[in-house]
């Protein structure tokens, strides 16, 4: 395991989609290990592996009971209500802002063997789930300010 560079906001990468993981091997599990060391490195609340420089869909996510979920080809199969929360990004230091969320989600998404789950992520958790969906489609907090 290792602590990766996380690449910054002026870097086009963030602005590509991400693609589809169909391998589920040791090559997988290192960079989601290392994201996980990066992201407590970094203190961040969450992670997308193309703030590490790849593009994969997988994202790393603590949620209110400080675990980390892992989530891989994740796809929202719910959601509902709004919040306003208050961001900021590891790969816009230095800066937040306020962007408008749901309340509460229902993700269906892999674990890192290719095994199908669904987890459902409220307040807190359903802000930083929401915020890396994004970065794995190429959008960015700021692109969502109110």
């Amino acid at each position: 395991m290792a602590i990766r560079n996380i690449v910054k906001h002026d870097d086009a990468i963030l602005r590509e989609k991400s693609r589809t993981i169909t391998m589920f091997d040791q090559n997988l599990s290192l960079l989601i290990d290392d994201m996980v060391d990066t992201m407590i490195h970094a203190e961040g609340a969450g992670l997308a592996a193309v703030q590490v420089g790849s593009l994969k869909r997988v994202f790393i996510a603590y949620d209110e009971d400080g675990q980390i979920h892992e989530f891989i080809n994740p796809l929202v199969i719910e959601s509902k209500g709004e919040q306003i929360f208050n961001e900021g990004c590891l790969s816009i230091p230095g800066q937040k802002g306020d962007v408008k969320r749901a309340k509460m989600m229902k993700i269906k998404a892999q674990d890192r063997q290719g095994n199908e789950f669904i987890i459902k992520a409220k307040d807190f958790f359903a802000v930083v789930v929401s915020h890396e969906l994004d970065h794995l489609d190429g959008i960015l907090y700021t692109d969502k300010l109110v």
